[in-house]
């Protein structure tokens, strides 16, 4: 393997602040992966070479973020009803 192709090629990241480096330290400790392991996925999703995690948690990250809060009383009130037949649990399927 060349010194090009080598997987163990490294980089030195300075001038980061504490917000990154917490976001970087929550995402390793919820992966449960290194933290190096957490940066170097990050840069390749921030780099389009890999699709974006999603954690361990199922968490979706801020895909929702633009809708969240964004219903009227009447919205909520209107999807409760439409949903409420799917909170009845059929007893013949758990004995």
């Amino acid at each position: 393997m060349s010194r090009k192709e080598s997987p163990l090629r490294q980089l030195t990241i300075r001038g980061f602040g504490r917000d990154l480096e917490r976001v970087l330290r929550d995402r390793a400790r919820r992966e449960g992966i290194s933290l190096n392991k957490a940066v170097v996925r990050m840069l390749e999703e921030a780099a389009g070479l890999r699709p974006p995690s999603s954690g361990r948690g199922g968490d979706i990250g801020p895909a929702l973020d633009a809708l969240a809060g964004t219903w009227s009383a009447a919205e909520t009130r209107s999807f409760k009803q439409a949903v409420a037949d799917f909170e009845q649990l059929d007893p013949d399927l758990w004995s």
